[in-house]
């Protein structure tokens, strides 16, 4: 588990926040960060309550309870199952505290396909939406996952309004890497080969 003290240090950096940034959020002087950084003191509950505000960890994440898990940060792929075929799009994923975005990419040009907000469950399961990047599209609907900690992934279902106003479902998945993605979905679709669906949001 790492220190009380470089969690502190390596969140507040990799929110670019200075340490007297993270002091005024958390009402105490800088030389008390400086403290908790280097391991000399931990905060009271009240300042370490303001400190994981400021630093979108909830207590657990702050206190390094869960820190070992896989982190839903930086490149990711999601792929998903769409009539007869398995489509897949770059996504960037973010996580503060239990809050995961999801931002769909397009290869050849700038601009986002479509968006996702999931929850974070017990470390294990994500729950959430996701919408089309065209307000007037109707593609949008809801997101299941559950995440495999060792293998870096997550898979589950997306059900939601396809394009032309459909309801479709299917098997989805999202993984560090565009096969291995792929390979999830596939392996979700033959192990139950009875269950139709898709879904189409590119």
């Amino acid at each position: 588990m790492e220190p009380f003290g470089g969690i502190i240090r390596t969140r507040r950096e990799d929110l670019h926040l200075s340490q007297a940034e993270l002091a005024r959020a958390a009402g105490v002087h800088v030389r008390q960060i400086r403290r908790y950084e280097s391991g000399e003191q931990q905060p009271v509950l009240a300042v370490a309550v303001k400190m994981a505000a400021a630093l979108g960890f909830t207590l657990d994440e702050l206190a390094g309870v869960g820190r070992d898990d896989v982190r839903l940060e930086g490149a990711w792929w999601a792929a998903w199952q769409a009539a007869e075929t398995i489509v897949s799009h770059p996504v960037q994923v973010s996580q503060h505290g239990s809050a995961v975005r999801l931002e769909a990419t397009r290869h050849d040009r700038p601009g986002w396909l479509w968006r996702g907000e999931l929850t974070l469950w017990d470390g294990q399961v994500l729950t959430g939406h996701y919408a089309g990047a065209d307000g007037s599209v109707r593609s949008k609907g809801a997101m299941f996952f559950v995440l495999d900690r060792d293998d870096e992934h997550a898979e589950g279902r997306r059900v939601g309004l396809s394009y032309d106003g459909t309801v479709v479902s299917g098997h989805a998945a999202l993984a560090r890497d565009r096969d291995k993605a792929h390979a999830v979905v596939a392996r979700l679709i033959r192990a139950a080969p009875s269950a139709p669906g898709s879904l189409a949001t590119s």
